[in-house]
């Protein structure tokens, strides 16, 4: 038996052997069982600007000295009711805003989201969300781009029934 006659042989024996592997006699033997489950929540954020007092930043730290500083004025941990307002609320010193006439700009990050932008002092409310924590990172980025190494801030917040 030459071997091209041994491939077709055993050719022959995989397939009838795949054909009656499928060819069950139970009813049952290709039925799905499928079960709908309900998609998490999406938490869609409404941020609205609103004007605030500009409160001029101080560090606490003598080795700062003229370098910029981000202040965010959110204490960690904060816990809120749902259908609570947060405030994005900071302070900045030895650094002005892009809309202010200066070099600099804020951007925050929700819940490691789209990043969104402060080109002026203002402050901006976020409404929407879900229960649950949630984190919301402040950084100041300088003229080229990059956000500063100790400006960089992180706040937890919690949202309960």
């Amino acid at each position: 038996m030459s071997t091209l006659e041994k491939s077709f042989g055993l050719l022959a024996i995989a397939i009838l052997l795949a054909f009656h592997a499928c060819s069950g006699n139970n009813d049952n033997a290709h039925t799905t069982a499928t079960t709908f489950v309900s998609p998490p929540l999406r938490q869609v954020l409404r941020a609205e600007s609103r004007p605030g007092k500009q409160l001029p930043g101080k560090s606490d730290d003598a080795k700062m000295g003229n370098k910029p500083l981000l202040i965010f004025n959110l204490p960690n941990g904060t816990t809120f009711r749902e259908g609570e307002e947060v405030v994005i609320d900071f302070s900045l010193a030895n650094a002005k805003l892009k809309g202010d006439g200066g070099d600099f700009r804020v951007r925050y990050i929700v819940d490691d989201d789209e990043m969104k932008w402060i080109d002026r002092w203002e402050q901006v409310v976020l409404t929407g969300w879900t229960p649950g924590t949630h984190t919301i990172r402040l950084e100041l980025v300088g003229p080229d781009g990059w956000p500063l190494r100790d400006n960089i801030v992180t706040r937890e917040i919690t949202f309960v029934k």
